[in-house]
This record gives structure tokens, sequence and C-alpha cells, in this order.
């Protein structure tokens, strides 16, 4: 008979639980488990409830994103946060970007404009320009600066993301580092176990070389991929903080180019290549010197044990001897890669030149003379570059055969120390090593020594490899330098426009009319455009130079309703005024008033040339405003349809595919439709003044009427600037520019002014402000009309003085005789064939 087992039967754990679950809560009363039933039924409404909220609000923000996308836009937050949505796969992502607090750029504006005297960049005193020219970049105090000037940028506190790369990174480092040493123990028991025919521990040993070695392969790929997010992140930080400093409302933008000069005219270059080669250097610096001096550390310990106190005295000796020929003997990377940039950023502004003006150089066939522009800058940078590469080849060769030959030779000088010098490398006395993870019996002595000896060698191997990444760091740190010195210049640079700190230095006095030399007073909220004793300047390229005068200082005020014609010849200054009125030159003498702002209820410009930027046919009709802008002020497509319709433009979004539609605007619009479109963001902001610099020249003369018109019904007070007389009837004030000063009557003068009078400073051209159909104006078009005729009637007084002096000139006599030659006989026959045409 069988026995039955009493042994209870194996249950599952998780149904286990389960059972013991169902078994207190049965105990529990009927209160309780009415509660408990209750608040599970809620959690799982809740839950799912909330999981629908969730997959809903993802949804409305992907259609949003992809609206927001299409229409160009995005969303302000209060904080003054900008939410854009870019592309990304087959949906968008949301990028919030915070601007640059102006307490950031108080802060940091000491490090670029006031340096500590110890940097070498300055005298303790604000210079004129930070870096003075002759600093020269290279591995001194001044590059310390300059890197750690920008570091606080690129990472602004302890929490921040980029804290969190780098410290991840160094994690992996420091782990790579331990595999390192892990595989160099390895590959001695490996060898080992081969030596001595132990096959299981071989193995084994393989084993864990294939295990060890893919995480290994996954470590490094992390460490590179850590480093291009780093650089990433480092770009991101300066490109946003540039771009913050560059475009505001202080015009930096302009003034950088056009009146500070310090950077000249690449300052593209600065931005997108010099920014980019900074970022990725200093990204690869954390690892390039980091890891190898962490390996430095490490393996010396490691070969201490080893070769004890001699090997790595000589080993520390080798390091200094070979690291100090190599800095003496390298050439000044540093300032080759600054000049090499500024050189490629010349001959990149060139094309930028050709592209921006490819119509007008054709229109004149000037193709070989840009040929030639751009051989000679492209061969002036192929020079500098192949001077650049000859001296790296010398360089390479002594740095090769030092860090890879001379040191390998010396490393296998050092391992034989305990094989055949064991009393002078200390370690005579020390016992045998144990290997307790090795399956094989005690292993013999030839044995042992075959897997220190191995050991050894690939510890040097890997020390070499680290020594040679310290010395080739020493070259990327001196590019790292130029790279460094340009991009503290472009910063420095926009830090001096955006402060104005052009202060001369002590016990100089400045350049009259310089930006040194400025003090005029600007008032903005002033219901009107007025000027006293306002002299025109212009500004010259440099800002340390002196402007040049361009009228006698100006005086009118212009009122709300004043529409004012301002004309003169070209050169008078015209545009000028317009340039002063909105900031883009200083006011260096007298006052200037303007309402508050531009845009609405303010003042607006159109420059000579229609600007059209990127984006849809909207964004062309409400620029500088964004849809957020335009949705905020309450208006729609409705609205700009009407403005459209109002320049006669009202065809445009049939004919471009609707208001979405992208273009290259500039290439699609003609010259009329660029003015028209001006003057329909004209009639959408409704400005209370708008100063129009030849914003007329492409538009016929009825639709000219309307537009002026227009912009006079809706309240615009407009300010024309134009050499067309014919604008008066648009206008009721006329700003006359140009005009000769009260010198007297040419007739009164001497044939050969004095010595003295030479010496006077020019008169300066005078100017008036009369009203447009008043009698003192009738009486002005009359005296020049007379001051015409008068002129008229001398035509033929001075067509005999000259028929005089050319027969003056025409007599040829000849030394040593009274009498002249006569005249060649082509002259006579043109004489005679001339009186016989008057005949």
């Amino acid at each position: 008979m069988a026995v039955q087992s009493t042994l209870p039967k194996p249950q599952d754990s998780l149904h286990s639980a389960i059972l013991r679950l169902l078994r207190t809560f049965n105990r529990q009363s009927k209160r309780a488990r009415l509660v408990a039933t209750v608040a599970l039924t809620l959690a799982i409404i809740s839950s799912g409830w909330g999981g629908h909220r969730l997959l809903k609000r993802r949804s409305e923000d992907k259609a949003q994103g992809r609206r927001l996308l299409r229409r160009n836009s995005g969303l302000r937050g209060k904080d003054g946060s900008r939410t854009i949505f870019v592309p990304y796969r087959n949906s968008t992502a949301k990028v919030v970007i915070y601007p640059t607090k102006p307490t950031s750029f108080d802060a940091h504006r000491r490090l670029f404009l006031n340096p500590p005297r110890a940097a070498g960049l300055s005298d303790g005193q604000p210079a004129l320009q930070v870096p003075p020219p002759n600093t020269k970049p290279g591995l001194n105090i001044a590059f310390l600066h300059q890197f750690l000037s920008l570091l606080s940028i690129m990472i602004p506190h302890w929490n921040s993301k980029e804290s969190g790369l780098l410290l991840s990174q160094g994690v992996f480092l420091l782990l790579r580092t331990y595999l390192s040493l892990v595989v160099t123990r390895l590959d001695g028991e490996i060898v080992r176990d081969l030596v001595a025919g132990n096959g299981r521990g071989f193995l084994w040993g393989v084993a864990k070389w294939c295990g060890i070695g893919g995480f290994a392969s996954y470590t490094n790929a992390a460490i590179k991929f850590l480093q291009s997010k780093v650089s990433i992140a480092f770009r991101t930080r300066l490109t946003r903080y540039i771009h913050d400093l560059y475009l505001n409302d202080n015009l930096n933008y302009y003034k950088v180019l056009n009146l500070d000069g310090g950077i000249g005219q690449g300052v593209d270059q600065y931005m997108c290549n010099d920014l980019t080669l900074f970022t990725n250097s200093a990204a690869s610096l954390y690892s390039s010197i980091g890891k190898p001096l962490v390996d430095l550390c490490v393996f010396n310990y490691q070969l201490f044990r080893s070769l004890g106190p001699l090997g790595c005295t000589g080993l520390l000796a080798n390091y200094i001897i070979t690291a100090t020929a190599l800095r003496r003997l390298s050439p000044p990377f540093g300032k080759l890669k600054a000049v090499e940039a500024r050189r490629e950023g010349d001959f990149r502004l060139l094309h930028s030149k050709l592209i921006t003006n490819a119509e007008e150089v054709a229109f004149y066939g000037g193709a070989d003379i840009e040929k030639a522009f751009l051989d000679a800058s492209f061969k002036d940078l192929s020079t500098w570059m192949e001077g650049i590469y000859r001296l790296k080849i010398r360089y390479n060769v002594l740095e090769d055969f030092v860090v890879k030959y001379s040191w390998s030779a010396f490393g296998y000088l050092i391992t034989s120390l305990p094989v055949f010098l064991p009393n002078w490398s200390g370690l005579a006395n020390v016992p045998e090593p144990a290997f307790p993870s090795s399956p094989a019996p005690s292993p013999n002595p030839q044995h042992t020594r075959m897997q220190s000896f191995i050991t050894n060698k690939r510890l040097m191997l890997s020390l070499a490899d680290a020594g040679s990444r310290m010395m080739y760091s020493l070259k990327d740190l001196s590019e790292l330098a130029g790279h460094t010195s340009r991009v503290y210049s472009l910063i420095s640079t926009l830090h001096r426009v955006h402060a104005n700190a052009y202060a001369p230095p002590r016990h100089t006095s400045p350049e009259q009319f310089s930006l040194s030399d400025v003090h005029g007073t600007v008032q903005k909220g002033y219901d009107g455009i007025r000027l006293e004793n306002c002299p025109l300047i212009a500004p010259a390229s440099l800002h340390q130079l002196p402007g040049s005068p361009l009228t006698d200082p100006l005086t009118f005020t212009l009122p709300a309703g004043a529409h004012t014609l301002i004309s003169g010849p070209n050169g008078s200054g015209k545009s000028s005024i317009a340039r002063v009125v909105a900031g883009l030159w200083p006011t260096y003498r007298g006052l200037v008033s303007r309402p508050r702002q531009n845009g609405a209820d303010g003042i607006m410009f159109l420059p000579q040339r229609p600007y059209l930027s990127i984006g849809t046919l909207r964004d062309q009709v409400i620029y500088p405003h964004s849809e957020i802008d335009m949705r905020e002020s309450g208006r729609g497509d409705r609205d700009l349809m009407r403005v459209l319709e109002a320049v006669r433009l009202g065809y445009l979004p049939d004919r471009e595919g609707g208001w979405d539609a992208r273009r290259e605007w500039k290439d699609v619009l003609s010259g009329g439709e660029k003015q028209r479109m001006a003057f329909a963001r004209l009639v959408y902001h409704e400005p209370r003044f708008a100063v129009i610099d030849e914003g007329t020249s492409a538009v016929s003369s009825d639709v000219e009427g309307l537009l002026y018109e227009t912009c006079k019904e809706r309240g615009v007070t407009v300010v024309v600037i134009s050499t067309r007389v014919g604008l008066k009837r648009y206008c009721d004030w006329n700003l006359t520019l140009g005009l000769e000063g009260d010198e007297g009557d040419d007739d009164d003068k001497d044939e050969y002014d004095s010595e003295e009078e030479e010496k006077e400073e020019p008169l300066l051209p005078a100017w008036t402000f009369d009203r447009i159909g008043t009698a003192e104006e009738r009486v002005g078009v009359e005296r020049e009309v007379q001051a015409l005729r008068e002129k008229l009637g001398r035509v033929e007084e001075w067509r005999r003085r000259r028929e005089e002096i050319e027969r003056e000139l025409s007599r040829v006599w000849v030394a040593g005789e009274e009498q002249e030659l006569p005249p060649p006989g082509y002259l006579k026959e043109e004489k005679d064939e001339g009186v016989r045409e008057d005949g």
C-alpha cells in the first residue's frame, strides 16, 4: 500500500501573497472592507482619468506645436521666457528659452571690461579695447582669465545642466581608468596561464576579457556621447548669452558694426565658426586632460608597487625632461590659430558681400575683379595655413619620436629593473604575489615573472598613452587659447557697446566727436520730434577716431500733424537725421527728443532698402511683431487683409498660397511691392510719427499719393526724406539741407586768396526750415529763378572767355626765337569746316 505524503504542496509566492491578503481582508470589519473597496475603486477611476487627461494634454500640445511651427510662432511666459516648437522626428519638440537677466550682464561686465591687472589685459583701469591688440594668445595668465570668464557663462551655477553632464562624464572617465587596470591585470593572467598550459584558466580569462570588453566599449561610447552633449550645452549657453547681448533695444547689432569697429565686419565668423571651435575644444579639454592626469596618477602608483622607488623616480624624471623640451620647442599655435581664424573670416566676408550684392555686381560685369579679390584673399589664407602645416610637421616628428619610441625604449629599461637589478629597485625582499582568482596551482617563479613583465608592460603602454595624450593636449591648449581670445574679444566688445564704455584713459583728452566725446541728451517720451543745437556727425569706423560734421547744428520741432519733407542734395545728411533720431548714431551735442517707443503710438522708420524677413506672409505684414504679439493685440488675418487692401496688395494671399506660405520674399516681391509692404507695416502698427526715407521711389505717382494720404488719414505724421520736390504736395513743412553758406558773391572775391584765408576752416552747409506754400517760400523760388536767369545771361560771356583761353593755349613758341609756330594743318581744316557749318 502506497504511503500518502503529508508534506504541504509547494505554492507560488505570488499566489501565497494574494491568499494572505484575502485572509487579512476577510478578518476586517464590514465598514473597513467597504472603505477599502471604495478607496480602491476611486484610485482606479482617478488613475484612469489622470492617464486620459495626460494623453489628451500631450495630444493637444502636439497639435499646438504643429500649428505654431507652421505659423512660425510660439508662447511667451510671464517671466519673460519664450516657448518655441522645433521639428523633431515626426512630431515637434518644445524648447523653453529663458532670457539672460540684466544683473548677469552687470556681474560679468567687470570680467570683460575691467580685468585684474595680474591678467595682463589692462593696467588696472578701463581700456579702450580688451584684450589689447598687442596681447598674443598663448598659455599665460591672460588665457586663464579669459577661459575662466567664459566658463562662468557656460556653467552659471553648481546645480546647472552642464555641471550634471560634467559629473556624469567624470564618473565614466574614472570607470574607464578602473577598467584599464582590470584589463592590464587580466592580460598578465591570460599570458601566465597560456605559458603554464593551464587551459581552464586560459579559457576563463578569455571569457572575462570578452565580458569586460563589452562593458568598456559602452563606457567609451558614453564618454564620447557626453562630450558632444557638453559641447552642445556650452554652445547653447554662449549663443543665447551673446544673442541677448547682441540683439536688444540698445541696437548693439548695429553699433558693433558701424560705430565700434573693434572686431571688424566678421561678426558672423565669431558667432558661428569661432564659437563652435571654442566649445568643441573646451568640451574635449575635460577628457583630454582630466583622464590622462588620473591615468598618470593611478598607473604611477601601480608601477611604484611593481617597480619600486627607483623606477618611479626614473618615470617622473622622464616626464619632466620631455615635457620641458616639448614646451620650449613648441610653436605658438594659439597665435597662429587666431590669425588663421581672422583670415578665414575675411575670406568668408568677401563671399557674403558677393552673395548680398550679386545683382549689382552682375550689372557692372564685375566678375573678374571680384574673382581677383577672392583669389587674393584665399591665397593669403592658404599661404598662412601651409606655414602652419610646415611647423606642425617638424613638431609632430619630434613629438612622435619622443612620446612613442623614446618613451617605449625607456619603458623597457624600467620594466627590466625587477629582473636584472632587484636590489636597486627595492623589491629584493618583497614576497611573490598570490593569485586567488586563478584555478591553477601556485605558479612557478618563471610564470610569475612572465605575468609581472606583461602586467608592467601593459601599465607602461597605458602610461605612455596617457603621457602622449598629455603632450598632445599642450598643443590643443595652445589652439584653445586662440579660440578663447577670439570669443573673449567678441563678448568684451559687446559689453563695451552695451555699456557705452568709451571713457578715455586717465590724464588724456578724447578726440573731438569720437565715441569718448558724446555729450548730447536723448529725451524719450516727447510727443513729437525735436532737435536743439544738434549737429549731424558721421561717426568714424573705429571708436577712437573722430567723426565728420555734415551740417550746421539743427534746431527744429515737429509736433503731431506737422508733415515734413526733408530735402537736399546727395550727401547733405538727410538720412543722417533719421539715424540720429532712431538712436543709431550718438547725439554728440545738443538735445534730441522723440517718442518713447517704436511702433504703435510711437515712432516708426522706413529705410531706403525695404527689409523682408524670413517666415510667412503674415510675418512680413506684422514685422517686427510676431504672431504672439498680433494675437495679444486682438487682431486676426481679416485685419491683415484690410491692411493689404489699403496699400493695393490684397492679391498677395491668393497669389502666394495663403498667410502661412513661406517664400524667399526678397526675390518673390518686386521693388514696388516691397515698398508697399513697408507701408502695410505702417498701416498695421499705426504709429504717431513715421520717418520715410525714399520710400516710394519704385511706386507709381497715383499709388504714391494713395499711400501718403492713407497714412495721414490714420493719424500718422509723415516725415519724408527725398530729393524729389514733387512730394511737397503731401507735406506742410520743408527742411532743406546742403545750402551754401553766406560767403558773398563769387565776383566780389579776388582771384587769389591770401594765406590767412586759406588757413581758415571751410564753412559747413547751412539749412532752412520753412512752411510750404507761404509768401516767403514763393519769394525764395522767385529768387532762385532770377539767379538762374542771370547765369543764363552770362553764357555768351563765358563762351568768349573759353575761346580766348583755348586760343592762348594753342599758341606754340620755340625757345630762343621770337616767332611762334603756325598751327598744324588739321586744326585749320577743322576750323574751316566749323565756319562752313555755321554758314
